[in-house]
C-alpha cells in the first residue's frame, strides 16, 4: 500500500466517522420541519480545498454543463465519472443507510411502495437496469454574478428523495451570497421559501422532488425545488452528492 493510498483511507475513515457521528435524530426533525437540515462539518478545510482543485481535472468528469447556456442560471458545473474520488465516494456510501430511513419514513406517510434496498450498491444496480447509468455526481463553480435557477435533480423513473450538497469555500471569505434556496409548493397555500448558508465542510441534505406535509386531509406531498441565489463577490464551489443515478 503506498503513503498516498494510506492517506486516502484515513480520509474516507474520518469522513465516514463524521457521518456517523452526526445527530441523525434531530436532522430528521429538520427535514421534517423544512425539508431542508444542515449537518456538522463533514470535510475538513484540507479535505475542501483538495476536492474543489479537482474541479480543473477534465478527466474526472463526464461532461461539462454551462448553465447560463442552458438558461438553467449562470455558472458551470461538472459530472464526475463513475470512478468517484475516494472521499465522494465514501461520503456517499456512508450518508446513504442515514438517508434511507428518512426516505422510508416519508413514504410510508404517503402510502408509497419505497424501493430502495439496505445498500447503495443494490439500489444503484436497480438504476443501471432501468436505463439510469450515467454518474449524477456534481461538483459546481460560481463565481461573482452566478446564481442557480430553481429546478429538481430527477433523472429518471428511479428517484432518491434525499440529496446532499457540501460547501467547498468559506461563507464571508472566499465568497458573499450564493446562500441555497429552497422552495416548497404548499396545498392550497402560498409557496414558502427557505434560504440556508452553507459553511465550508459543512452538509446540507435537502429534498430531492417532494417530501410529506400534513393536511386536514392527512398526508400530501409537496413539491420542493432548490436553487443559490446570485453571488455577491468571490468563487462558491460545491460538491452535490445524488443518491440515484441518471438515464
Amino acid at each position: 500500500m503506498t503513503t498516498t493510498t494510506i492517506t486516502e483511507a484515513r480520509a474516507v475513515a474520518a469522513a465516514r466517522e463524521r457521518v456517523d457521528g452526526a445527530a441523525w435524530g434531530a436532522l430528521a426533525g429538520e427535514l421534517d420541519e423544512h425539508g431542508c437540515a444542515l449537518t456538522q462539518r463533514l470535510l475538513d478545510p484540507e479535505q475542501c480545498r483538495e476536492l474543489a482543485a479537482l474541479y480543473e481535472r477534465e478527466e474526472l468528469f463526464r461532461t461539462t454543463v454551462d448553465m447560463g447556456r442552458h438558461r438553467f442560471g449562470s455558472g458551470q458545473y461538472r459530472y464526475f465519472t463513475h470512478d468517484l474520488p475516494d472521499v465522494v465516494a465514501g461520503l456517499r456510501a456512508a450518508l446513504y443507510p442515514h438517508l434511507l430511513t428518512v426516505a422510508r419514513d416519508w413514504y410510508a406517510r404517503l402510502g408509497r411502495p419505497a424501493p430502495w434496498p439496505d445498500t447503495l450498491e443494490e439500489w444503484l444496480e436497480m438504476c443501471h437496469a432501468a436505463g439510469q447509468d450515467r454518474s449524477a455526481q456534481i461538483m459546481l463553480r460560481y463565481g461573482q454574478g452566478d446564481w442557480n435557477a430553481l429546478h429538481r435533480d430527477v433523472f429518471g423513473d428511479m428517484v432518491f428523495p434525499l440529496q446532499v450538497v457540501i460547501g467547498l469555500d468559506a461563507y464571508g471569505t472566499d465568497y458573499t451570497g450564493g446562500e441555497f434556496l429552497l422552495v416548497e409548493q404548499r396545498p392550497r397555500a402560498q409557496s414558502r421559501g427557505t434560504t440556508s448558508v452553507l459553511a465550508q465542510g459543512h452538509g446540507l441534505v435537502f429534498t430531492t422532488r417532494d417530501r410529506p406535509v400534513r393536511t386536514k386531509r392527512g398526508w400530501s406531498a409537496g413539491p420542493v425545488r432548490h436553487g443559490v441565489s446570485t453571488v455577491r463577490s468571490g468563487r462558491r464551489r460545491a460538491l452535490g452528492l445524488v443518491f440515484h443515478d441518471a438515464s
